[in-house]
């Protein structure tokens, strides 16, 4: 398993906004959670979540890794999303955490960020 390409192949697919190859990415009792909101567990919960985002609420999004590391199957990056949500343009950092299951789908996947700066206070 290449933990490091998994988790860029699943970074691209948001540049792409392929909703199906995000979702092909996750283990079916994966947990996501930005950390500022409540987790969403298992597939559908994070298909509703990402569905809702993914040519939803932002028109495009973008995902800018500017560090990754790799400790056997947990990749961590450092990003800059850039989500376009009508005329809003938000540019946020991000640190991302991920933990693969030995077949090389996420597990969990864990998002730090600034809810204030997303929200454009």
């Amino acid at each position: 398993m290449d933990a490091d390409k998994i988790v860029r192949d699943f970074c691209a697919a948001w540049d792409r906004s392929d909703l199906e190859a995000i979702m092909d990415a996750f283990a079916e009792d994966a947990v996501y959670h930005n950390i500022p909101m409540a987790p969403c567990n298992g597939k559908d919960e994070i298909r509703q979540f990402i569905g809702g985002l993914v040519g939803g609420m932002a028109s495009s999004i973008a995902f800018d890794i500017r560090i990754q590391v790799v400790a056997g199957s947990t990749v961590m990056n450092e990003r800059v999303d850039t989500l376009v949500m009508g005329e809003r343009t938000v540019e946020l950092p991000v640190c991302g955490v991920f933990e693969l299951t030995p077949e090389g789908k996420i597990q969990a996947w864990r998002d730090y960020f600034d809810a204030a700066q997303f929200a454009g206070a």
